[in-house]
Parts: structure tokens; sequence; C-alpha cells
């Protein structure tokens, strides 16, 4: 079994196990540099998941003869991902970085001391690359998907008596009764990330947690300011469902931001 280097990207450096290269500073360098470009980002898991991407992307690129990179940016691209700050942020990445060449396989965020943190586990070239040959890519011209099956897991998540607490001090006068409160919301992800739940909710419970509390309330004043993966599990119960099914005949719509 490999062993991957946890780093901590905001500057602890007792919690860094690569001694040979401080990933910390140098991932927060390459983040920062584009920070113009983040903007309109609402949340840091986001950023820093682009970020990932775009940094394993620019470590293929100084692989990659030019015609093999183009194919692999170019499903990016089909994927509606922002094509010009990718080619940006590799392009960066291979004349700033390129003898870097540790690609980053997770992250989350958590909270120490008061200080909020963020944990990276990277892997090697020859790693990563080994393992990328050894995966199973499906095949969408062939691949017989089950009817009616959509090819994502859905988390649900149900706000729990502190939410309900945080909400009613708010409005008093419309107080909701945890007994009585039934509202879940779901949120459909790859079904890969199911297979690390864990994993997949410390990297991205604040995001749900801005998300649930913006239904509610949306003056970000008002909300926790020191939330942390701890408080998420306190505030909120989550079920994890392995298979949706679409049972409609009508399709399926997704609004565009």
């Amino acid at each position: 079994m490999k062993k991957n280097k946890v780093v901590n990207l905001f500057g602890d450096n007792s919690n860094i196990q690569n001694t040979e290269v401080n990933y910390s500073t140098l991932l927060e360098k390459f983040v920062n540099h584009f920070d113009d470009e983040f903007k309109d980002y609402e949340y840091h898991e986001d950023v820093y998941e682009f970020a990932q991407n775009t940094w394993n992307l620019g470590n293929m690129r100084s692989i990659l003869d030019t015609s093999e990179f183009k194919n692999i940016i170019k499903l990016a691209k089909e994927d509606g991902e922002d094509y010009r700050l990718i080619e940006k942020m590799t392009s960066h990445k291979v004349k700033h970085f390129k003898e870097f060449t540790e690609f980053i396989v997770d992250f989350y965020f958590f909270e120490k001391n008061g200080t909020p943190k963020l944990n990276v586990t990277t892997q090697s070239e020859d790693d990563y690359l080994s393992e990328m040959l050894q995966m199973d890519f499906p095949n969408e011209e062939t691949d017989d998907f089950e009817e009616n099956f959509i090819n994502r897991s859905a988390i649900s998540i149900k706000p729990l008596q502190p939410f309900v607490d945080w909400h009613n001090t708010i409005y008093p006068d419309s107080k909701i009764d945890i007994a009585t409160f039934n509202d879940v919301n779901i949120y459909l992800i790859n079904n890969s990330s199911f297979e690390d739940i864990e994993a997949h909710l410390k990297k991205k419970f604040d995001k749900y947690f801005m998300m649930e509390l913006d239904g509610w309330h949306t003056n970000k004043k008002e909300w926790p300011q020191r939330r942390n993966y701890k408080m998420f599990k306190n505030w909120f119960q989550v079920d994890i469902s392995t298979a949706v099914y679409d049972l409609e005949k009508t399709p399926v719509s997704k609004s565009e931001e």
C-alpha cells in the first residue's frame, strides 16, 4: 500500500510529513497568484478543488507531448470547466513549479486551536500515473445503464436542534419546532465520492453548511462564523443513498447560475 504524504497548506510545519519540499507554501503561492480569477467563487473548497485539478494538469502538461495534452484538456472544456483559466494556471504551473512533480490527490479543511487549516494528500508521479492506468473508464456508447438509473449518489441533510436554536434566535416571531421539523435537502454527488464519504464530507462540509444556512437566512454576518467539521456533525443529520432512480418521463432540468 502506497504511503501518501500529508501536508498543511497554512504553514504549520509540525504536521508536514514531506520534509523534502514544502508543498504547503508552493500550493498557497500557486492559488494566491490567481486571486482575482476566483473573486466570484463563493466556496473556498471550490477554489482549492479547481487549483488541485490545474496543478495536476500542469504536471501532465510537463509529461505529455502537446497533442496528447490537448486531448486531455479538451475533456475539461467539454465538461463546462473554465477552459481559459485552466490554460493560464497549467501554463503557470509548468513555468514556475515544473520541478515539483508531486500530484495532489485529496484535501480537506479542519480547524486546530481555532485556526483554519487544510490537509493535503500528495502522490508521487510514478504512483499517480500507475493508478491512472489501472482505472476503468466507462464507455458511454457501450455501457448499458439500468433504465431510470442516475449515475449519482445522494447526500440528504437534515438540520438538528443546534440549527433550530440558531434559527429561532434570529426569528423569534416565527420559531420552528424540531419535533415537527421535517425539511431535508438532497445533494447529488459523484458515485466515486461515496467510496470514502468521510473524506468527502471533511472536504466539502462548509459548502453544505453554507448552503443550508443560506436557505434560511441570507445575511452571512449572522451565520455562525467559526464553523468546523465537528460543528457540522452536531448541527446536521447526514444520510447517504448509493443509488438514485428517476421514475418520471419528463426530463430533469438543471438551472444555470
